[in-house]
C-alpha cells in the first residue's frame, strides 16, 4: 500500500512482513523494518499469560501510561478504566495458567487462548540481573523493544549525544553501539561509544541532496547499533570497486533497542538541514532566550573558598582589565553539602557580596544539587519527607543513596507537584541569603548515586504513577532543569528569563538552559575531542552547550589553558571551571604573554556579543543553532562532511581552534566558491582553497563569510550589562557580486518583555553601494539609546568619492571615511544615526 503525503513525499506500507519505506522525490529515503529487527517484549508478570481477548485493552492502558509521563492528569482516566488490567494496579494479582478451570477457562469466567507457560521465565536475567555488588529485580520480565531504520544514499549520520567520539557517527560492526543512559563518568575515555551525562536519541542523515532526521521517543537505557556498505568495506574490496569502475549506493543501516517503553518513532524529512531543525524543534520545544550575561564569560572553579576570595577574584579582573559577567560558587559553600544553604564561617554576609557584584552589572551561580541530605533539622529533607516527595525504592520505602553529603534521599522530579515544590524553594523568601542576581547551576543530575550501579539509581527504584526508573532514567536530569529554570521565572513573576547549567540532558532540555560537557581532563586530546562532542550536541537541538575551559581534572600548562580559552570564546557557553585539587589559574596567574592572549580573546567575546546574541534570539525562534558544522552551511561540499576541527558560528564566522600543541601555523579550509575575510587583517581569500595562516599564541584563525555584516561593540567594560548602550559598528564582508546581509537582535537583555514586542530586530542589506538598515517587525516598540559608531566595509574594489547618511526622520549630511586600497576597505566614522531607525548610506 502506497499513500502520498505531498506532491513530493509518500510512504510505502507492506504488513507482511511489517515495513514502512518514506520516498521523497522517487527515491527511498528512509526504510523502517527492513531488516526484520522489529521486536517488542510485553510486559508481564512471573507465570502470567494475558488473554487474546485483552490484548487490545492491555495496550490501550500501556499507551495511556506513557502519555502520563508528559500529561500527569491521563494517569487518572488509566487507573479507572484499567483497574481489572494487570500490572497497571499494583493490587491486581497476575492471572496465571493454574487458574483454568476443566473447561479452559479462568475462574473469573474469563476466555484464555491455549497458549502454554513460556519456557523463558526460568531462564537467567529474566526476572533479575546483578551489577557487581548490585542487584537490579525485573518485576515486569524483560519489557525492552526495537526497530532497525535504514538510510539508502546515505554515508554520513550524526546525533545520537553524548558521547566523545566523532561528530560523523562511526559503524559499530567491531565495536559495542553508542549507548545513551545518563551518567556521572570520572575522567571520560575518548572515542567511544561509551554513555556519558546526557542521552538525546535522534540522529540526522545529509547528503547533497537533502537532510532527514530521526527521533526516538524513549527514556530508558537505549542502545544503537550502526552499519555501512561503505565504512565497513574492506580496502580490498574498495580498490576492486575503483579498478571495476562501479560503486555501491551507499547506504547506513541503524538498530535502536531500549529496555523499555513503547515504539515512538519521527521522522523529520526537511529536506534542507533548516528545515530539519525547525521542524525537531516544533517537535520538542525551541530553545529558550538566555539573558545576555549568560552568553558572556564565566568564572568558575570548586571552590572560591569565602567572601573575601570571591571578593578577590572580582578585584583581579578589573585590575587585569579582563571582562567577566558570573563568577560561580561549588559545594563547598554550603552548610556541610545541605543545597540551599550558606556556610556561615565562609559566606556569613552573603547578600552583600551578591551586592557587591552586582554593582557592576555582574552575577552569581550557585551549585544546587538534586541528591538530598538526610537530616531532619534540614529544611529542604524534612519537607520533601513530610509531603512524601521521595523518590521510593523496590518496597516503597524512601529510596537511599550515597553522594556529596553522605546518606541521601532523591527528589522526585518527575512529580509535577514536587518541580513546583522545588521552584518555591529557590525564592529568596525560602533559599535565604540570596537576592535575584543569585542564579543556579543543577549538577549529579544524571542522578548520580555514588554506590548505586555504574554510580546512578537502581532501576527498579519507583517513581510517580507507579514508574520503574528504568523506564525515566535519562529525562530525570531535564525534569530537574525544568523545575529550576521555573522556578526562577517564578521568583519573578514570570518577569524575567532564568538562567540554569544543567549536566544531564535529554531530548527537550533546551527550552529550560545551557548544558555542558562534564568533567573533562586538561588535556590537549580533551580540548580536540571537545569540539566534535558540542557539534553533536547543537545538532540535537541544544544550542546552548560549551566545555570547561582549561579541563576540569589535572593542571593544563599555559599554553593549553590560553588555545582553550581562544576556543571557548568561540562556542556558545564560556565558562572556565577547575577541580578542588588543581592549582589556582585565574588569568592574571599565567605568564604576562599569555594573560594577555586571554584578555585579548574574551574582550572579542565581548565585542561581538551583539552577533552572539542575536544567532541565540534566531535558534530561540527557528531552532537553527549557533554552533554549526561546516556541512549544514555548505550541503553540497562532500569535503566538509565529516570535518570536525573547524566550525561556522551562525552563517558568517568560520573558527578552526588550535588543538595541538607547540603549533605556529594553522590550516583552514575556506568552502564554497564565494571570498572570505581574515577577521583580525581583513585580508581577502577565495574559496575554495585551504589557506595556511600564521598561529601565533594570541591568535585565532577565524574569517569572515562574503556576503555577511556582523554587528560588533567596541567598548571595552567590566561586563555585558554595563554595554547596553553602547555604540554599535558593523563589519559588512561583500561578496563576488558586491553584496551583504545581516541582522541584529536588541532587547533589554534580561527579561520576557520582547515577547510583547518590547524589541527591535533590524536587517542590514548592502546592495548597489548603499548600505540600509530597515526593521523585520513593524509591530515592535522597543527604544534604545544605542547608536552606530563606525561602518567598516571590506571587499570594496574602488574608493568612493563620497559617503552620505540619509532617512525618513534624519537630515541628509556627508560623513567622513578612510579608504585602504591594500586591504580594499573602507572606514565609515561616526554616522550617528540611532539602531532603531530606519536608515541609509550612499557610497558615490
Amino acid at each position: 500500500m502506497e499513500a502520498t503525503l505531498t506532491k513530493d513525499i509518500s510512504i510505502a506500507l507492506s504488513s507482511q512482513p511489517f515495513r514502512v519505506d518514506v520516498i521523497m522525490k522517487g527515491n527511498v529515503v528512509t526504510s523502517v523494518n527492513s531488516r526484520g529487527l522489529m521486536n517488542f517484549e510485553h510486559v508481564r508478570a512471573k507465570n502470567w499469560v494475558p488473554s487474546v481477548a485483552s490484548w487490545p485493552k492491555q495496550l490501550t492502558c500501556w499507551a495511556m501510561s506513557a502519555v502520563g509521563l508528559y500529561d500527569a492528569s491521563k494517569l487518572e482516566s488509566r487507573d479507572s478504566m484499567c483497574a481489572d488490567v494487570y500490572p497497571y494496579r499494583p493490587n491486581i494479582k497476575a492471572q496465571k495458567l493454574e487458574d483454568k478451570d476443566e473447561n479452559g477457562e479462568q475462574q473469573d469466567g474469563e476466555p484464555v487462548d491455549e497458549v502454554k507457560e513460556d519456557d523463558d521465565d526460568d531462564l537467567p536475567g529474566m526476572w533479575e540481573e546483578t551489577f557487581k555488588s548490585h542487584h537490579d529485580s525485573k518485576p515486569n520480565g524483560p519489557t525492552s523493544i526495537g526497530m532497525d531504520f535504514s538510510f539508502p544514499g546515505y554515508q554520513y549520520v550524526y546525533g545520537i549525544p553524548e558521547h566523545a567520539d566523532t561528530m560523523a557517527l562511526k559503524t559499530t560492526v567491531n565495536t559495542d553501539p553508542y549507548r545513551l543512559y545518563n551518567l556521572d563518568v570520572f575522567e571520560y575515555e575518548l572515542d567511544n561509544p561509551m554513555a556519558l551525562y546526557g542521552s538525546v536519541p535522534y540522529m540526522i542523515a545529509h547528503n547533497t541532496a537533502q537532510t532527514i532526521g530521526l527521533f526516538w521517543l524513549n527514556a530508558a537505557e537505549t542502545w544503537i547499533d550502526i552499519s555501512s556498505n561503505t565504512a565497513d568495506k574492506s580496502m580490498f574490496g574498495r580498490v576492486l570497486e575503483f579498478v571495476k569502475g562501479d560503486s555501491e549506493v551507499p547506504q547506513v543501516d541503524t538498530h535502536w533497542f531500549s529496555e523499555s517503553g513503547i515504539i515512538d518513532v519521527f521522522f523529520l524529512l526537511g529536506p534542507s538541514s533548516d528545515e530539519v531543525f525547525s521542524q525537531y524543534a516544533s517537535l520538542t520545544g525551541n530553545p529558550s532566550l538566555p539573558p545576555l550575561f549568560g552568553i558572556a564569560y564565566h568564572q568558575c572553579r570548586w571552590n572560591y573558598n569565602d567572601e573575601q576570595d570571591v571578593k578577590n577574584v572580582d578585584m583581579n579582573f578589573d585590575e587585569h582589565d579582563i571582562p567577566y559577567d558570573v563568577i560561580w560558587l561549588d559545594i563547598e559553600h554550603t552548610d556541610g553539602k545541605r543545597y540551599m544553604t550558606w556556610d556561615k564561617n565562609k559566606f556569613p554576609n552573603s547578600i552583600e557580596m551578591l551586592d557587591h557584584i552586582a554593582a557592576k552589572g555582574r552575577k552569581m551561580v550557585t551549585i544546587v544539587d538534586p541528591h538530598t541530605k538526610r537530616d531532619s533539622g534540614y529544611k529542604l529533607y524534612q519537607q520533601g519527607k513530610d509531603n512524601d516527595y521521595f523518590v521510593k525504592n523496590k518496597d516503597s520505602n524512601e529510596y537511599e543513596g550515597w553522594c556529596w553529603p553522605g546518606s541521601s534521599s532523591y527528589l522526585d522530579f518527575t512529580r509535577s507537584e514536587v518541580r513546583e515544590w522545588w521552584g518555591n524553594m529557590l525564592s529568596p523568601s525560602e533559599y535565604e541569603g540570596t537576592t535575584m542576581d543569585l542564579f543556579t547551576w543543577n549538577d549529579m543530575n544524571e542522578p548520580s548515586v555514588f554506590n548505586g550501579p555504574e554510580v546512578t539509581m537502581h532501576k527498579d527504584a519507583i517513581h510517580g504513577g507507579g514508574w520503574e526508573h528504568r523506564d525515566v532514567h535519562n529525562i530525570f536530569g531535564l525534569y530537574v532543569h525544568k523545575a529550576t529554570a521555573d522556578g526562577q521565572i517564578k521568583r519573578s513573576d514570570g518577569k524575567e528569563r532564568p538562567f540554569v547549567l544543567s549536566r544531564a540532558f535529554f531530548a527537550g532540555s533546551q527550552r529550560y538552559g545551557a548544558i555542558w560537557t562534564g568533567d573533562n581532563m586538561a588535556e590537549w586530546s580533551h580540548l580536540k575531542a571537545s569540539i566534535p562532542m558540542l557539534l553533536s550536541i547543537s545538532l540535537a537541538g541544544i544550542p546552548f552547550i560549551g566545555a570547561d575551559v582549561g579541563g576540569f581534572f589535572r593542571n593544563p600548562d599555559s599554553e593549553l589553558l590560553t588555545r582553550w580559552y581562544q576556543a571557548g570564546a568561540y562556542q556558545p557557553f564560556f565558562r572556565a571551571h577547575a577541580h578542588l585539587d588543581s592549582k589556582r589559574r585565574e588569568p592574571w596567574l599565567l605568564p604576562a604573554n599569555n594573560m594577555a592572549a586571554i584578555r585579548k580573546v574574551i574582550r572579542e567575546r565581548y565585542a561581538l556579543l551583539p552577533y552572539w546574541y542575536t544567532l541565540f534570539y534566531r535558534a530561540h525562534k527557528t531552532g537553527i543553532p549557533v554552533m554549526r558544522p561546516m556541512w549544514v552551511e555548505f550541503p553540497s561540499d562532500e569535503k566538509t562532511f565529516d570535518m570536525e576541527d573547524q566550525y561556522m558560528i551562525g552563517d558568517a564566522l568560520l573558527v578552526k581552534p588550535v588543538t595541538t600543541a607547540g603549533t605556529t601555523h594553522q590550516t583552514t579550509y575556506l568552502p564554497g566558491e564565494d571570498v572570505w575575510y581574515d577577521l583580525a587583517t581583513y585580508n581577502k581569500l577565495k574559496g575554495p582553497s585551504s589557506h595556511t595562516a600564521t598561529a601565533a599564541l594570541d591568535q585565532i584563525p577565524v574569517y569572515q563569510r562574503g556576503g555577511t555584516i556582523i554587528p560588533r561593540k567596541e567598548r571595552v567594560r567590566r561586563s555585558s550589562s554595563l554595554t547596553l548602550d553602547d555604540p554599535y559598528t558593523l563589519t559588512v564582508a561583500l561578496d563576488n557580486q558586491g553584496l551583504a546581509r545581516g541582522n541584529l537582535f536588541i532587547d533589554d537583555g534580561h527579561s520576557f518583555d520582547y515577547q510583547a514586542g518590547n524589541m527591535l530586530y533590524r536587517n542590514f542589506n548592502f546592495l548597489n553601494n548603499v548600505l540600509q538598515s530597515r526593521t523585520i517587525d513593524y509591530n515592535v516598540k522597543f527604544t534604545t539609546r544605542s547608536w552606530l559608531e563606525r561602518v567598516v566595509i571590506v571587499g570594496l574594489k574602488t574608493k568612493p568619492n563620497a559617503v552620505e547618511l540619509s532617512g525618513t526622520l534624519i537630515d541628509y549630511q556627508k560623513l567622513d571615511f578612510t579608504y585602504t586600497p591594500q586591504s580594499q576597505s573602507l572606514v565609515i566614522r561616526k554616522p550617528g544615526v540611532n539602531m532603531g531607525e530606519d536608515w541609509k548610506i550612499t557610497l558615490s
